[in-house]
Parts: structure tokens; sequence; C-alpha cells
């Protein structure tokens, strides 16, 4: 007789949005496509499309609409909702920015860290400026004290945890005090695949040229800055994403700025194509988008910090600003010359972030917990 495969479950804080922590959540499911997915909030609309197919399991948050819609609403239910969803699996392959690692399981637990909690050890950044003053900020005033021993309650339980960027672990040992171990995350990019438009921006988009941001419209992002740094300028630029800063800058936009969000991957893969380069001023943890940028030989003018670091060489696959503000990134859009960049070399470091190397790093992860079990 064959030997038992393990039970293997993949858990996740919520997937009520469409970012670079849901495409590692897709990679992780291709990687073991029999799991199922644990999460505590879940919304089919608002997420990826391809987790329709799949198997998710959600706490009891999920049969309130609003916390679908909006998950920070949930902000003060999270951690209980997260403490009391069970996940039986021989071993959970979590994908946690805070909450899915205190999922409850008898197994072995594999967190994959985008990075501790930003509401709690970065809050300012999170909130952005005039942040403290909002509902949100005194709600998570109150609820801090309860929140940080419970994080680190539930960060110790993981019998491996590894950080996406060298940000990320470095954060981890500071609020965690123990080393984590490090392994990037893929790009999920098929510059094969089919190719759509997006109506009302085929005349904006024309032959291309365009900048691109793509990016959750949320204060740290610093979206705001990069719509500003266009503002009088020739150039065009368009925005892809969606977050609770859309209606406030959608009603600022100048006539060379264009906000959508919603696309499908083969408008994405529009929008990625004609594009000059990409503009990431944001402080990320590890910034997946240089590398789909990368993957169809692109450019990125990025913010010198967090996870731009390991994926960007500069001079080679980008350039950096030193500061997230309109003027430096005014100043970096103006002297931009795309005859400086080789797009095949570009596209060769896109391959050191492949899935199929993840998903063999991931699979011999699993592989090792599923033995300590016995």
């Amino acid at each position: 007789m064959g030997e038992k495969q393990p039970v293997v479950a993949i858990a996740h804080d919520y997937l009520t949005q469409r970012g670079g922590a849901e495409r590692v959540v897709l990679a992780m499911l291709r990687a073991f496509p029999e799991a199922k997915i644990y999460t505590t909030l879940y919304d089919p609309d608002g997420t990826y499309p391809e987790f329709r197919t799949a198997d998710v399991v959600t706490s009891p948050l999920n049969s309130l609409r609003v916390f679908r819609r909006n998950h920070r609403s949930a902000l003060p239910l999270l951690a209980p909702a997260a403490h009391a969803l069970k996940v039986p699996a021989d071993v959970v392959i979590t994908s946690s920015s805070g909450w899915a690692h205190g999922f409850r399981t008898a197994g072995r637990r594999l967190v994959y860290c985008h990075s501790p909690a930003r509401w709690l050890y970065l809050s300012d950044q999170y909130l952005g400026p005039g942040g403290k003053r909002n509902p949100a900020a005194l709600a998570l005033a109150s609820l801090k004290p309860l929140l940080v021993p419970w994080d680190r309650w539930a960060a110790a339980r993981a019998h491996r945890y590894v950080a996406n960027s060298t940000v990320v672990r470095d954060r981890i040992g500071e609020v965690y005090g123990f080393e984590a171990a490090l392994f990037h995350p893929p790009h999920s990019v098929d510059v094969a695949g089919p190719v759509e438009t997006v109506e009302g921006l085929e005349d904006f988009v024309g032959e291309g040229g365009h900048f691109l941001v793509v990016s959750r419209l949320l204060p740290y992002k610093n979206v705001d800055q990069a719509v500003e740094a266009f503002r009088g300028l020739s150039e065009r630029l368009l925005v892809i994403g969606d977050g609770p800063l859309r209606t406030a800058l959608y009603g600022r936009l100048p006539d060379n700025v264009r906000l959508v969000s919603g696309l499908s991957d083969g408008q994405m893969r529009w929008a990625y194509a004609r594009s000059k380069a990409l503009v990431a001023p944001s402080h990320e943890d590890f910034g997946i988008t240089p590398l789909e940028a990368g993957a169809w030989g692109k450019p990125t003018i990025a913010l010198r910090a967090g996870g731009y670091l390991d994926t960007i060489i500069e001079g080679v696959t980008g350039r950096f600003i030193e500061r997230p503000t309109a003027d430096a990134i005014r100043a970096a859009v103006l002297a931009f010359d795309a005859g400086e960049w080789d797009a095949e070399i570009i596209q060769a470091r896109v391959e050191d972030f492949s899935e199929e190397r993840f998903r063999t790093w991931l699979r011999a992860e699993v592989a090792y917990l599923a033995k300590t079990t016995r």
C-alpha cells in the first residue's frame, strides 16, 4: 500500500480584495489543488475569480455583507473570529498579515508572513496623515493592548515561520523576537495569455507609452502623490486599484490621469504590455508589481524601501526615489529615458521569482512538516 498523503489546508486573513497576498494564495492553491482554503471573510466579487472554483471555508462573520464589503469595519471582531476558526488538517499553509496565524489547528503550521500586523506595529504608516483622528484609529487604540499579546501568542505557535522579504524578516525579529526564514513569493504573470482592452480607455492608452500604478488605494501606498506628480505634465498615468481612498482620488484626477479597478487578467496584460514604466512609491512589504511589469520588460520607478530592495536592481531593472513625494516622483518621470533599459535583462531577473521555484520550495516545506507529525 502507498504511504498516506497528509491533509493540507491553506489559511488566509480574508479574501475580499485583489492584491499580491491573494496572488500568493492562488500560487499556494496551484501547488496543492485539493486543499481547502480557510478565511475569516470571502467576497467572490471583490477578489480574484479563480477562488470561485476553490473550496473556501469562512468564519461566521462572513454572513454579514457589510464585513465582506469592508473587512476593516470588522476589526474589533476579527481576532475572536480568527481564534474560533478551526482548520482540520495535518499541515496548514498560512498566508498571514496579522489574523490567519491565529486560526486553530492540531496540525503543523507553516506561516508565510507578508508582514506582522501593520495596524498594530506600523499604525501611523497604515492610517496615513491625520489618521489618528478617525474612528478606526480610536478603535485601534482601545483594542491594541488586547491585540498585541494575542498576535504574539499566535505567532509563537507556528512550527515554521517564513518572511516574504528581507524587511519583513527584520520586522519579525523586532516584533516577535525570533528569526524567521526568508523565501520570496512568486510572480504569477502569464505574458502569453489573452489580451483584452479596457472599455473607455482605448483612446487614452492608444499605442501605449503611459506610466502605470498598480496598487490598493490606502494611505501608505502614496498613490495620491503619484497622481499629483503627473498634474501638468504631458505624460499620461494609468492607476489600477481599489480601496478606501478611491472616491477621494477620483474626484481630483487631472486630465492626463485615469483610475480604474476590477480589471481582468487579460486587461492587466493590455495595460502592462503597452506601458512605458511602472511607478511604485509605496511602503511595500514585498511589492510584486515590479515583477509583473518586468515580465513585459518594463522598468520601475520605486521608493527605496521595503521589499523593492529585494526585487529591483538599480540601473538594471529600475530606478529608486528617496522620498514618496509628488516632487520626487515628478523629477524621476521627467528624467526617465525609455531607451536606457534592456527588456530582455529585466525579463531574466523576473525568472528568479518564478512560480515553479516557489512551488518546489513550498512542497518540500510541507513534506518536511508532515513527517514530523508521525
